[in-house]
């Protein structure tokens, strides 16, 4: 992927160059806002910036493919990309590039959930550029990232190490510990998809290892608010369940906190999803069934094509105890399409 490659030579533009940037054609030049006649302000940049937190909540809790996700790609569309087609000061630009860029890496990740990885891959693309047009190197850390956590789910972890390991890297004296920690975490998660526990292992405890340098009462951007040790408590489940050692990812599910936060329904739904699979691994029926109650409950809250990917994981690990009358009334259910995610939610 172009973009990539040129992120990672050079990741951020000149300063002349953010009032042109190469955006497939969404900037060029002027001295004010062509359709307003007045410059952008702090208040444009704070409608995109809520914009885009507003998608963050309503993508963890909904789904990327519930329609309040439509919004932000309205709003990236129809009013953060026609604001690039102006001059700004300079630190006005940056701003604007950065907070656009983080409009389509929303979108990008919406838009994958839901199932369309072509259109999340050219959004992912996108955000790259705009990242780089506006010299915001952490930006382009945090969106590089989030590229190879995708990869990853896509079924390339190779290729997903190299893009975590390149973030990282490139971020390293410019992005913040919490960016740097997420680059870490998804390394590890990459590495254990590859079969390297020692490796999984290393990055992880360096992913906590920058955690734990946060200043308590540091702010942060809202976009990283949940890059936590619960993030990774949670991410740690999947890693070490993909590295066949049940007991720590159980382990893991446990640290990573109770079932309280609903504005991280899915993400809740996808570890207790996790957790099941993992206790089948271990032999625990027990276990295993409790964690996929408790999975179902809350993925069918929301609309989601890796929440059905996950029941249906589900559905395969339980597969051993087919005959056990507790097993068969999930593995009819989902057999039946009762399971299709969302549909409480319509």
């Amino acid at each position: 992927m172009l973009p990539v490659t040129r992120w990672l030579a050079v990741p951020a533009d000149s300063p002349d160059a953010a009032a042109s940037p190469d955006t497939s054609g969404s900037a060029s030049t002027g001295q004010e806002n062509t359709s307003t006649g007045r410059l952008i302000g702090a208040e444009d940049l704070k409608e995109l910036t809520d914009a885009a937190e507003q998608a963050r909540v309503w993508d963890a809790q909904f789904g990327g493919a519930n329609w309040r996700l439509s919004s932000i790609r309205r709003c990236l569309n129809e009013r953060a990309l026609p604001l690039l087609d102006t001059r700004h000061h300079e630190a006005t630009a940056r701003e604007l590039f950065s907070d656009t860029a983080e409009l389509s890496r929303v979108a990008a990740w919406a838009a994958f959930d839901s199932g369309h990885s072509a259109a999340a891959q050219q959004h992912f693309v996108q955000a790259l550029r705009l990242a780089r047009a506006g010299g915001d190197i952490e930006m382009g850390t945090y969106v590089l990232t989030t590229v190879a956590l995708h990869t990853i789910l896509e079924g390339a972890p190779d290729q997903a190490l190299d893009m975590a390991q390149g973030a990282f890297h490139r971020g390293r004296y410019h992005a913040s510990r919490r960016v740097l920690a997420f680059a870490k975490l998804t390394e590890a998660r990459a590495l254990a998809r590859m079969g390297d526990a020692t490796g999984a292992s290393t990055a992880l405890s360096r992913a906590e290892s920058w955690l734990d340098k946060i200043t308590p009462g540091a702010q942060d951007s809202p976009r990283l608010s949940y890059v936590t040790h619960s993030r990774l408590a949670a991410d740690a489940t999947e890693i070490f369940r993909d590295l066949r050692k049940p007991k720590a990812a159980l382990g893991w599910s446990q640290q990573a906190g109770e079932l309280s936060d609903v504005h991280q329904t899915r993400a809740v739904g996808l570890r207790m999803a996790v957790a099941a699979t993992a206790a089948c691994q271990a032999r625990d029926l027990d276990q295993a069934l409790d964690h996929t109650d408790q999975a179902l409950a809350l993925l069918q809250r929301v609309e989601s094509t890796r929440a059905r990917t996950h029941l249906e994981d589900v559905a395969t690990a339980l597969m051993p105890w087919a005959a056990e009358p507790r097993a068969t009334a999930f593995l009819q259910r989902l057999e039946q399409g009762e399971l299709t995610t969302g549909a409480a939610a319509r």
